[in-house]
């Protein structure tokens, strides 16, 4: 009654007794979309724009109530949503959605903290640096990467050690900032896996340029900069090609065996080309889990030549990192022993005076170990998360989902049409249609536009395969089946279509130009940003000649390519 007679005085904010009633809607209404999402379409049939007419031009200038606010979501929204929870998304990488994470990200919402350092919220630092050794020793790091190591107190150097060790040489170098006191090793939660590989660049590029500095102090900064080059495997995340742009430093993409896996002597041979060339090499980034297809960068190898070259090596595991937890998958990480010697907090530290505090002496700052200086409460997600799964059920969870790609491999392989290229080692496999590329390629834009379940290709030495994730926490066999059933069926129509058209022009010797163009064409619109040769690739209209050199069961794909630039008269 007193809600009703305030809305009626004309009191539309919400208020904590409205917040009480709607909120416990919400959790009723997000636990009902868990429940039954198995039930909506995996992506939605909408076309780019289309909110744009279904909401109004201006913000509002008074008060709406919710229940409008929220309809508008569920007409509007929600409609245009690709549900990434969903048992059928197999696109991309696990989400990672869970009630308890859920429910931390509530409270942390509520709290509304930034813990930017230990002042401005005592315990948003020190449980971050609590959960960070505790993922640390889940996925069995180096005692020297943890931040309570046994040697530590508080993650820092004890007193008799104070004299001991690297942070003496680093002690000695002179700057103007404040760092951190004695770091020994530690974590951070930053906000994406493309933060964390931009972070370590910009902090190696920092270390690195001010070692050549004190060497060559008479050099303009730019000149050296123009010098620096890192290195990576072509099969890298697009984020460690972005950060290199970022930090304004060259880049070489190396060629993988046929592993997919980025060996030491290709390494060796690219920084010693490059010194040879006057070039400095400083930065070399390896993957655990390549976005592609898996594939794992040899570390041990690696590892060594960064040693041997005095070059930061990082190590990416943003996908199969968390495979560690395991016993029987930490094999993955033999080479991590190739300690790196640079500090994080020094090369990103910038120390106002409104920022200090009488404890800093005492305590870590986070804002010294990332870009962002307003850092939200993340670890109190991932404390929620640990507490309530255990390391059995985060273990489960882990080997279920791999469980489930042998699955559909065995299924997969009992299909003659069909090939898996790499290794099915966690819960991803890459599939495609022996035969030609367009083949692999139409199965996806039907499958995909189905809305019945979703993927992505990836390019694996020039072949186009369709990359598989088991994604949702609840997968099951019979998500598997029914995903094999769809693909099974969709190809059964595409090879129809294929033999009734019989040999497509565009794969003929007769058109080596035209045909040069139409792979890229058929192929530039669906690589994965992972693929670095996507970048600064030219698209090409839709033309008649197009048309006319794809055969009719390729016509829905040369549809697709309706992009920009380059007519009939380029092509001919």
């Amino acid at each position: 009654p007193i809600y009703s007679l305030l809305t009626f005085l004309g009191k539309k904010e919400m208020d904590s007794d409205e917040f009480r009633i709607k909120g416990k809607e919400l959790i009723d209404y997000i636990a009902d979309y868990m429940e039954n999402i198995k039930d909506e379409r995996v992506t939605p049939d909408v076309e780019p724009g289309y909110l744009k007419s279904l909401l109004p031009r201006e913000a509002p200038v008074k008060a709406e109530q919710w229940d409008s606010i929220f309809k508008d979501f569920e007409s509007k929204i929600l409609p245009g949503i690709t549900h990434w929870q969903h048992p059928r998304f197999h696109a991309y990488f696990p989400a990672g959605n869970s009630y308890p994470s859920i429910l931390g990200e509530i409270l942390s919402a509520g709290l509304g903290i930034v813990g930017f350092s230990w002042a401005s919220s005592p315990s948003c630092t020190e449980l971050e640096t609590i959960v960070m050794d505790w993922l640390g020793r889940l996925l069995n790091l180096p005692k020297f990467l943890l931040p309570f190591s046994d040697e530590t107190e508080n993650g820092h150097l004890s007193e008799k050690d104070e004299s001991k060790g690297e942070n003496d040489e680093l002690e000695k170098e002179s700057d103007d900032v404040i760092l951190d006191p004695k770091p020994v090793g530690g974590g951070v939660v930053l906000g994406s896996a493309s933060e964390c590989v931009l972070v370590a660049l910009l902090s190696a590029r920092g270390n690195t340029l001010r070692k050549l500095k004190s060497q060559h102090p008479f050099v303009e900064d730019g000149v050296l900069l123009s010098k620096l080059v890192m290195y990576t495997s072509k099969l890298a995340h697009s984020c460690v090609e972005k950060a290199g742009m970022i930090a304004m430093v060259k880049i070489r993409l190396l060629d993988h065996d046929e592993n997919y896996s980025l060996r030491g002597a290709t390494v060796e041979k690219a920084i010693k080309d490059d010194k040879s060339n006057g070039l400095i090499p400083f930065f070399v980034s390896c993957t655990l889990g390549t976005t592609s297809c898996c594939s794992f960068d040899n570390l041990v190898e690696v590892g060594n030549v960064c040693k041997r070259e005095e070059v930061y090596l990082h190590v990416d595991g943003a996908y199969a990192g968390s495979a560690l937890i395991c016993e029987e998958f930490r094999y993955f990480s033999v080479g991590l022993e190739v300690k790196d010697k640079y500090m994080l907090t020094k090369a990103l530290s910038v120390d106002p005076i409104y920022l200090r505090y009488k404890e800093m002496d005492k305590a870590i700052d986070y804002r010294h170990w990332g870009i962002a200086l307003s850092r939200r409460f993340r670890s109190l997600k991932m404390w929620f998360t640990i507490r309530s799964y255990g390391l059995e059920g985060l273990q489960r969870y882990i080997r279920g989902h791999v469980r489930l790609a042998k699955y559909l491999e065995k299924l997969i392989l009992g299909d003659s049409r069909f090939e898996i290229l790499g290794k099915v080692v966690l819960g991803l496999l890459c599939f495609r249609l022996k035969g030609p590329n367009s083949l692999s390629q139409n199965l996806l834009f039907v499958l995909n536009d189905s809305g019945k379940i979703h993927m992505v290709p990836s390019m694996l030495d020039e072949k186009y395969v369709i990359r598989f994730c088991v994604n949702a926490e609840n997968s099951t066999e019979q998500d598997m089946d029914a995903a094999w059933d769809l693909i099974k069926s969709y190809a059964d129509q595409i090879i129809r279509q294929f033999e009734v058209d019989s040999p497509p022009m565009a794969e003929s010797t007769q058109f080596p130009e035209i045909t040069s163009k139409l792979r890229r064409i058929r192929f530039g619109i669906s690589k994965m940003v992972s693929d670095p040769r996507i970048n600064g690739q030219k698209k090409y209209r839709r033309t008649a000649t197009t048309l006319r050199l794809f055969s009719d069961s390729s016509k829905y794909l040369a549809r697709k390519c309706s992009i920009v630039e380059k007519s009939d008269e380029d092509l001919e």
